[in-house]
């Protein structure tokens, strides 16, 4: 696997050891367990880890987070090792995923938590209500994931959706479905310009409209062991 690059220490800062080991995981139990393929680990650091990291500059100082569909720990991972200060919670509705987040979690002793389950149903809506930000990476196309990420966030609350080519195009064909969903008009965004060879383009759409009945409760913080059986 390649050293990190030198863009690597100007995101990860003192928190690089951290990401170097995350990426040695999945480079070796990572492909092991089927969680990324084995011709992405000479491309981990610039189409998985930088690529997933930047994003964070698009949220707010200790923001609660939730990673939506993490799967192997991306980007909500590289995201919480770039920024510790964020409170961000995993969330991954596949056990074997669960089991593996919940490793790096305790292994890096992240400022994370793991939940197992889906967006969509009431007892996840109920438990992460009042998100400030959503982040996903290679979900569901923008109409859906905003369905999905809507009732998690409070009034004022953004979706950070890593799309890549396909953000113009999403953004015209569901633009008018999310706003008609309470979002704002979704915006396309880069992140890591000047830093990364490639900057990463997200989508950000912001919780418009009056608060949803149960948002008023106060969010319960989710446990690192916090996982539906």
């Amino acid at each position: 696997m390649k050293h990190p690059p030198e863009a690597a220490t100007n995101i990860f800062g003192e928190s690089l050891t951290a990401a170097v080991r995350f990426t040695e995981l999945l480079a070796a139990v990572g492909v092991e367990r089927g969680l990324i393929g084995p011709r992405e680990v000479d491309r981990l650091w610039d189409r998985h880890i930088l690529n997933s990291a930047v994003i964070a500059d698009a949220m707010p100082e200790n923001a609660r987070v939730v990673d939506l569909g993490s799967g192997a720990g991306l980007p909500g991972i590289p995201v919480v090792i770039a920024r510790p200060d964020l409170d961000v919670i995993l969330l991954e509705p596949m056990a074997r995923r669960v089991a593996w987040l919940t490793e790096v979690v305790d292994t890096l002793a992240l400022s994370a938590s793991v939940v197992r389950g889906r967006a969509e149903e009431s007892a996840i809506k109920q438990q992460l209500v009042g998100a400030d930000v959503v982040i996903a990476r290679a979900v569901a196309p923008l109409a859906r994931l905003w369905e999905w990420s809507a009732p998690l966030l409070r009034q004022g609350g953004r979706l950070v959706a890593l799309k890549g080519e396909s953000a113009d195009e999403e953004v015209a064909r569901d633009g008018s479905a999310v706003t008609r969903a309470g979002g704002s008009l979704p915006v396309v965004e880069r992140c890591g310009t000047g830093v990364l060879a490639v900057p990463t383009t997200i989508v950000v759409v912001t919780r418009l409209g009056a608060e949803r009945p149960n948002s008023g409760r106060k969010p319960r913080r989710a446990g690192k062991q916090a996982q539906r059986r």
